[in-house]
């Protein structure tokens, strides 16, 4: 969505006619997930060119850690300013730059005014800056966690900063209400994680900005997934032996499931009928912002084991569709065809999903 168009509320990830009704005089772009993908690794190379250490956030967010680089740097703002005007004059498109002590102030900051800003949230800034806004923006909270705290009085995360931390552990559940007591004075302790040279497989996580409370809803976005990190698999030779699913409930509480296949594969329906099983088999409908998948124990073998119980002449025939879809999408781009069950889930898969190919070397 464009700035012009977040004013009239118009969220990421809603069905256009919803948007259309909000700003009527809202014009529709199809997306070319292709460039997209070119420009997040041109951006990226230019960041990483600066930081030591370095996290990719999202398909257009990095988290840069430049711990032990002021002799180098010693203005953050003026460095900030560098990479941003890089980025701009090379690749024609233009970034926020937050600057903090830790990876939530930072966040916080990028999202201030827009758009080709730089903008600092250190903790001597916070009162000024972070607690006189909406409880909304303070980063990770959900939409049902707001909607309580809006209930008990607590409107701004300054007031949320204030408020007893074991009066918001009965309102939010413990490990929830520790959480946002913490961000909402600041505190954030999670490192930034370098991207690993050697990893084990597949995955896709996607954070959303509505509580996901169906089947339904989950498995739309799980199969946006499954085309993702499976395509990639294909364009790589890679099948894969196990797949696991992993979610995240408003309690902060992460669950993963996982299944090892008879078969390797990396044919799309075949992943997504196992996707969904074990969704099925973990998962009782308690709302979620945060779900994903994940292929692992890879092969480059192209062995099929034959089976009466199996549908061969099927297997065969998806892994066609998948090659036919895979081709079209390499000559006319990934947003040239795409799945109507996932038309309102695709482009935020694209957007924010952190696929990513890690096989071991």
């Amino acid at each position: 969505k464009s700035i012009p168009a977040k004013k009239y509320g118009v969220t990421t990830g809603e069905p256009v006619s919803m948007a259309l009704q909000k700003c009527p005089g809202l014009v529709c772009v199809p997306g070319d997930f292709v460039l997209y993908e070119r420009c997040s690794h041109a951006f990226k190379d230019i960041c990483a060119s600066y930081a030591p250490v370095m996290e990719s956030f999202s398909i257009d967010e990095v988290f840069l850690d430049m711990s032990g680089t002021h002799l180098v740097y010693p203005d953050p703002v003026a460095l900030a300013h560098e990479i941003k005007d890089k980025i701009r004059d090379e690749l024609g498109f233009t970034v926020n730059i937050g600057i903090g002590t830790n990876k939530l102030l930072a966040k916080m900051a990028s999202d201030f005014e827009k758009p080709d800003k730089v903008h600092t949230l250190f903790p001597s800034e916070i009162p000024a800056k972070m607690w006189p806004l909406p409880v909304r923006d303070l980063l990770f909270l959900g939409k049902a966690s707001e909607q309580k705290l809006v209930q008990s009085g607590i409107r701004t995360i300054g007031e949320l900063a204030h408020y007893p931390e074991d009066g918001l552990k009965r309102l939010l559940g413990e490990k929830a209400g520790h959480q946002m007591h913490q961000y909402a004075n600041g505190a954030d302790d999670s490192p930034v994680r370098a991207e690993r040279e050697e990893a084990k497989g597949y995955s896709a996580e996607t954070t959303t900005e509505e509580d996901l409370v169906t089947y339904e809803q989950a498995f739309a976005i799980l199969l946006a997934q499954c085309d993702v990190v499976s395509a990639r698999m294909r364009r790589d030779g890679k099948k894969c032996s196990c797949v696991g699913v992993t979610y995240r409930t408003l309690d902060f509480k992460t669950r993963s499931h996982q299944k090892k296949l008879a078969n390797p594969t990396d044919v799309t329906e075949e992943i997504f009928a196992q996707v969904k099983t074990l969704l099925y088999e973990c998962w009782k409908c308690q709302p979620l912002r945060l779900i994903g998948l994940s292929l692992t124990d890879l092969t480059s073998d192209d062995f099929w084991q034959m089976s009466m119980f199996e549908d061969d002449r099927k297997h065969e025939k998806q892994k066609m569709v998948d090659g036919a879809v895979d081709d079209i999408r390499k000559r006319f781009g990934n947003g040239m065809i795409v799945r109507g069950s996932t038309m309102n889930t695709a482009a935020q898969v694209a957007r924010k999903a952190r696929a990513q190919m890690d096989h071991k070397k």
